[in-house]
């Protein structure tokens, strides 16, 4: 059983930067994908970021170029990067992991099984 725990959500101005963590409990996770994804009231849960067990990253059009998406394998723990954060950036963020059924992740939420339970981002302008 791999359990997931976010953390680096807070309030942060548009412009600004924000990195955020996902511990992870045992070592399986290493051999799973991992992915960020996200949800703002009213709106479906989305894929961000997703990074395969070789490093091989994906990243939603709307944060291409601004975001990056890493692991540390040594403390299992995976992280997402968000530099020049817009108001619409705002929202509940999600790690996840799920089995790699390919050679590559990618960031659909039907995809992946453990969860966790979520860190808040606001963005002020």
């Amino acid at each position: 059983q791999v359990q997931l725990v976010e953390s680096g959500g807070g309030s942060v101005q548009a412009g600004g930067s924000l990195r955020l963590s996902c511990a992870a409990s045992r070592y399986t996770y290493r051999s799973r994908c991992k992915g960020w994804f996200r949800q703002a009231p009213g709106r479906e849960r989305e894929g961000v970021a997703a990074i395969d067990p070789d490093g091989s990253t994906i990243y939603t059009d709307s944060v291409k170029g601004r975001s990056t998406i890493s692991t540390d394998n040594a403390k299992s723990t995976l992280y997402l990067q968000i530099d020049s954060l817009k108001p619409e950036d705002a929202a509940m963020y999600y790690c996840a992991t799920g089995p790699l059924y390919g050679s590559a992740c990618l960031a659909a939420p039907y995809l992946y099984n453990v969860w966790g339970q979520g860190t808040q981002v606001t963005v002020s302008s």
